[in-house]
C-alpha cells in the first residue's frame, strides 16, 4: 500500500501543474459513467492540492473536492501532453489535462468527488490522527491517542491506525522500530511516551525526505529483508503476520528489545 510520503510525493508532482488551472476533467472508468463530473466542475479552477496521510485532496474554487485513497492497488501518474502513460489506459480511472501535462489516477480503489457540504464535514477524514508528515507534528495529539487505544495491542500494529497516527504504513513502521531498537511486538502499554515519540521521530523525517524525491529504497535497512544478518548486531532478521490485517513485520531479536 503506499504510504504517507508516497502520497505527498504524489501531491508535489501535481500541484504545480493544475493549481491555478481549469483543468480538462475526464472519468474513463465505467463507474464514473453517470456521474457527471466534468459538467458539475465545468470552469473551475483547481484551488489546492494537499495530503493527509494516505488521503490525496484536489480542491476546486466551488467548493468541490476530489478525493483519492489508492489502497494497495492505485497509482498516481504525471506525464507531458502525449507521452506514453507508465499503465494501460484501460486502468485509468482520472484523467486530468492542464499546462501541456496529463495527471491520472489508475486502478483507484477510493475515488470520489465531495460535496462542499460532505468535503467540510467527512467522518472518515474527521477521524484520521495528525499527519506525520504535517509541517508541524501534533505530538500532544498523537500520544493522546494512543493511550486511548488498547494497551494491550503490539506498538507495531498500534503505529499502523491511522485514528491515531496518519501516514504510516508497514514499511515505515518496521524502520521506526529498528531505528530505536523497540520490538514491534511489545505491549504499547509497555512502551513510554519518549520510545513512542522515538518512533515518530525516527519515520518523520525519512518520510520527509522521500515525500520529496520519491526514495523510499535508500531508507530500506531491514523492510523485506527476512533471512539476512541484522545490519546491527549480525541476527537473522525474522518475519511474520501481525495483528487483524498479517502484515509482513520485519524485525531482529537480537538488538530490538
Amino acid at each position: 500500500m503506499p504510504e504517507g510520503d508516497t502520497i505527498h510525493y504524489a501531491a508535489n508532482r501535481i500541484r504545480p501543474l493544475v493549481v491555478g488551472e481549469v483543468p480538462h476533467l475526464e472519468t474513463p472508468h465505467r463507474r464514473f459513467a453517470r456521474g457527471r463530473w466534468a459538467q458539475r466542475l465545468e470552469g473551475q479552477a483547481v484551488t489546492g492540492v494537499d495530503a493527509h496521510g494516505k488521503h490525496l485532496f484536489i480542491r476546486f474554487d466551488g467548493g468541490w473536492v476530489l478525493h483519492s485513497h489508492l489502497r494497495m492497488t492505485g497509482h498516481w501518474g504525471t506525464y507531458p501532453a502525449d507521452a506514453r502513460w507508465g499503465r494501460s489506459p484501460r486502468r485509468a480511472w482520472l484523467v486530468l489535462r492542464a499546462r501541456e501535462h496529463e495527471v491520472v489516477q489508475f486502478d483507484g480503489p477510493v475515488l470520489e468527488l465531495l460535496t462542499p457540504g460532505r468535503a467540510r464535514g467527512d467522518r472518515r477524514i474527521a477521524a484520521l490522527g495528525p499527519d506525520i508528515l504535517a509541517p508541524e507534528l501534533d505530538e500532544a495529539g498523537f500520544l493522546r491517542r494512543l493511550r486511548e487505544d488498547d494497551p494491550t495491542r503490539p506498538i507495531g500494529d498500534a503505529l499502523l491506525d491511522q485514528r491515531t497516527l496518519a501516514g504510516i504504513g508497514n514499511l515505515w513502521k518496521c524502520e521506526a522500530c529498528f531505528e530505536t531498537a523497540i520490538d514491534p511486538w511489545r505491549a504499547t502499554g509497555e512502551v513510554t511516551d519518549e520510545e513512542a515519540l522515538a518512533l515518530v521521530r525516527a519515520a518523520r523525517p525519512r518520510m520527509a525526505q522521500s515525500a520529496r524525491d520519491g526514495n523510499q529504497t535508500r531508507h530500506k535497512q531491514i523492510y523485506g529483508k527476512a533471512g539476512r544478518p541484522c545490519p546491527r548486531c549480525g541476527t537473522r532478521v525474522r518475519q511474520r503476520g501481525q495483528w487483524d490485517e498479517n502484515r509482513p513485520t520485519y524485525w531482529c531479536a537480537g538488538c530490538q528489545r
